[in-house]
């Protein structure tokens, strides 16, 4: 038997078609997070300060950028996420939803920063 491989995404923009920033300067620092967003989650509204990217292993996800712009992540998906882009995301799925994401980091740098939004 042999290996299989699939590509699941090769891009350099991110889903609401941004053009991803340049790498940060300095020594990289890379994290991977597992996620695991309870059915009815609901995240804050927050933006990344650097490139994030995963595959949703579980489930279904939808990211909803301040504008109102959706997109939604099903099982198996990879999605690029916005870079400085105020967004959030909810499980309105009927099970958990299980995220790996990876972030092109540098030490000291917050993965997510927290933001206030005015509910439309």
């Amino acid at each position: 038997m042999s290996t299989q491989k699939l590509e699941l995404i090769r891009t350099s923009q991110s889903w609401d078609g941004a053009e991803l920033p340049d790498y940060l300067q300095g020594r990289p620092e890379l994290v991977v997070m597992k996620y695991v967003f309870p059915v009815g989650e609901k995240l804050e509204w927050h933006h990344h300060p650097v490139m994030n990217y995963g595959v949703l292993v579980q489930g279904e996800l939808t990211i909803i950028d301040q504008n109102g712009r959706t997109k939604v992540v099903h099982e198996g998906e990879a999605v690029v996420e916005m870079v400085g882009t105020v967004h959030h995301g909810e499980n309105r799925g009927t099970v958990p939803a299980v995220l790996y994401m990876f972030y092109l980091s540098q030490e000291g740098l917050p993965l997510s920063v927290p933001c206030t939004v005015k509910e439309q």
